[in-house]
């Protein structure tokens, strides 16, 4: 009885990114759902089978599509249904501080077509709070109802992973909540008649909230500590990628790598818990000490790469430098917060002619976010250092001439390089 009941409910997912799409996707095979999306060119592209993230094939679009599903930018085509899934991003400004502004305008949205019993979640990434202390009185406001008396509120935390194949949307295990017993119970029944992997009903939307956010946190400083270490064993001359080796044999022992750390989750998250904790009048140093290590990794990689062209006898001024790629990670088109700019922008303060190369990623994306033209039709050995930034499949298999030029190779997936983290 509990599955036909679900099955009457009308689930519009806001934004149609990398979480929001294979999500309204997954919930397309058993409700009926509209995805709304302001970027009226990411809407028509879907509509005709286009899917820019490559999370969806153009097959599975299209049959999507002849299921029922649909894709909109206008608020009157979502105002009939009455489950509403916000998952826009959740981006830091120049201060790395959380800019609210993509859930503020989406919950100002949903408000304004807000019926009584409908149910709002969230799924976007923020620090404790925001679902009931912020979202939730702009609701009110706006739609004039009453938060858990003619609408209520729900949080069920993304954990999507660009580009990852295998664990996609319904094989990850789902956090819900909800703002009363009986909604949390609502919201985990509607996640559980998609999710195969299962769900974890957590006892309040706050601790559904924090549990999110300290996931990419503590990422974040595991990984600070691995690019501490590099950064120490390559004062004494030690390979760090045959430490962790090493160290790994033991049971217990957590294997990362060092790196950069971009992309929309890692390098951002942490910043949400941080700024709600100095609010409080906490100071989080450890959280706060490995963004300043992982944000300083671009600067060590360039100035690394610089000390190894000039023991080669390398004149740096008006070198030409080629990158490997740009997207945030391997294999994925997704360029947000990339951290690979920052070597591109240290090396060229050394004077270098820096070109980039990148075939996962979107020509005009990488244009119109960072202002440069990417050079994918090159010639390897035209340039006096590369550095692979992103390990990328097809970089894997390169072939250089480390006898005239520089290789820096940042995910160690060479087997010949000149420098490495």
């Amino acid at each position: 009885m509990q599955g036909i009941i679900l099955l009457k409910n009308k689930i519009c997912v806001i934004g149609l990114g990398y979480v929001g799409l294979p999500l309204a996707h997954a919930f397309s095979e058993k409700y009926e759902v509209v995805g709304y999306d302001i970027n009226t060119s990411r809407v028509d592209e879907l509509n005709n089978g286009i899917d820019r993230t490559l999370e969806l094939s153009e097959e599975k679009i299209n049959k999507a599509l002849l299921n029922g599903i649909s894709f909109s930018a206008k608020l009157e085509d979502v105002k009939n249904c009455n489950i509403y899934i916000v998952t826009v991003p959740t981006p830091i400004d120049e201060q790395n501080e959380p800019d609210l502004t993509p859930i503020i305008k989406s919950t100002e949205a949903i408000a304004s077509v807000l019926s009584k019993n409908d149910i709002v979640i969230y799924e976007s990434t923020v620090y404790p709070g925001v679902t009931e202390e912020i979202c939730v009185p702009i609701l009110e406001k706006i739609s004039e109802l009453k938060f858990n008396e003619t609408f209520f509120c729900g949080y069920s935390p993304e954990r999507i992973n660009p580009g990852d194949k295998e664990h996609t949307v319904t094989k990850i295990l789902k956090i819900t909540s909800g703002s009363t017993p009986e909604i949390a119970k609502k919201v985990d029944e509607l996640y559980k008649s998609i999710i195969t992997a299962g769900t974890h009903l957590a006892p309040s939307i706050k601790v559904a909230e924090a549990a999110k956010v300290i996931e990419n946190t503590q990422r974040d400083v595991n990984i600070a500590l691995i690019n501490e270490l590099a950064m120490i064993f390559d004062v004494m001359d030690i390979d760090t990628n045959a430490v962790i080796d090493a160290a790994a044999t033991k049971w217990n022992f957590i294997k990362l790598t060092p790196g950069l750390v971009g992309g929309h989750c890692i390098g951002v998250d942490p910043y949400y818990l941080t700024h709600k904790a100095q609010t409080l009048g906490y100071v989080p140093n450890l959280i706060l000490g490995a963004r300043q290590i992982n944000n300083g990794m671009g600067k060590y990689v360039a100035e690394r790469t610089i000390k190894l062209m000039i023991q080669k006898g390398i004149n740096i001024k008006d070198s030409k430098v080629l990158i490997l790629g740009i997207t945030f990670k391997e294999n994925c088109p997704d360029i947000r917060n990339s951290r690979v700019i920052d070597i591109i922008e240290e090396l060229k303060d050394y004077g270098c002619d820096i070109d980039i190369s990148d075939y996962w990623a979107d020509e005009t994306d990488v244009m119109n976010q960072y202002g440069f033209k990417l050079h994918n039709d090159v010639d390897i050995n035209c340039y006096e250092a590369i550095v692979v930034a992103v390990a990328h499949d097809k970089y894997k298999t390169l072939k250089f001439n480390n006898e005239k030029q520089v290789v820096f190779d940042i995910k160690s997936v060479l087997k010949n390089s000149d420098g490495r983290l």
